[in-house]
């Protein structure tokens, strides 16, 4: 396990990018990328085996954020592990940059898989396991879901197919901010007992603070200790964590902070 204290610090520090970059583009989803950040930093900063010197290694782990409106974070994460130069975020969803307003594998070093329309990538982290299957490989399939998303009927053809095949390389999470763009999770839907939706579909689960890296370090260990099914996560989160006027607020789902409110955001994440 890595330095909980250097992992929290690197958390804080892809949070305002994230505020930096958003602000910067006039556009872009700050709340659910605030609210995934510190699961983020623990995959890149510790538990995935990736190579950003070789960002198509055969043998990496993978990531794919199906909720890809939260790429925010992804890229801030991608920048500071050396994929490419952290001055990139500024150039975040100009027409011809490297990042997109949502992840494209065809222009980002280390985006994986290309997402955006919600509901799919739980099927391609299927689909990639498969594959790693058949050519023998042992990398993990990480995969990132919104709590808005899972309303989407193609999440639950996926978590049929994966602990139908046994695929306990895929380890899944789902970051519970119980906000979309919306409303309310109940208000919109109502998607209750997740954890028991995914034990009834035949997967291993757990439920735990998102927002404590000691506890996602934890709990991904214990997945890949899972044989014979896939493992969810579900991550009590708060949408816009680490910013007070952001917290859980609905409204900060895709909304662009003005230069002020950046100003006031990071000095707020400065003084945290």
């Amino acid at each position: 396990m890595g330095n909980i204290g250097e992992l929290q610090t690197k958390a804080k520090e892809i949070r305002k990018l994230v505020i930096r970059s958003i602000g910067q583009a006039r556009s872009g989803h700050p709340g659910g990328s605030l609210s995934c950040a510190d699961l983020i930093v623990a995959l890149y900063f510790d538990i995935m085996d990736i190579d950003p010197g070789n960002p198509r290694w055969e043998d990496r782990d993978r990531f794919v954020l199906s909720k890809g409106h939260a790429c925010p974070a992804l890229y801030a994460a991608l920048a500071l592990k050396g994929y490419f130069p952290v001055e990139e975020l500024d150039h975040l969803r100009e027409l011809g940059s490297m990042l997109q307003g949502h992840p494209y594998s065809g222009k980002t070093p280390g985006v994986d898989v290309s997402t955006g329309s919600l509901g799919q990538g739980l099927s391609i982290a299927n689909g990639i396991a498969l594959g790693g299957r058949l050519d023998h490989k042992d990398y993990y399939v990480y995969c990132l879901l919104g709590d808005g998303e899972i309303e989407e009927g193609q999440v639950w053809e996926a978590a049929m197919t994966g602990a139908h095949y046994g695929l306990d390389h895929v380890i899944g999470f789902v970051d519970y901010n119980h906000l979309q763009i919306d409303g309310t999770i109940e208000e919109v839907i109502g998607n209750g007992r997740i954890e028991e939706k995914f034990q009834a579909f035949g997967w291993r689960t757990m439920t735990i603070d998102g927002h404590d890296m000691e506890e996602i370090l934890n709990a991904v260990a214990k997945a890949k200790k899972t044989q014979g099914l896939p493992t969810c996560i579900i991550m009590n989160t708060v949408k816009g964590k680490g910013v007070s006027f952001m917290e859980n607020q609905a409204g900060w789902h895709g909304t662009a902070p003005t230069k002020e409110q950046v100003e006031l955001a990071l000095k707020e994440l400065e003084g945290n």
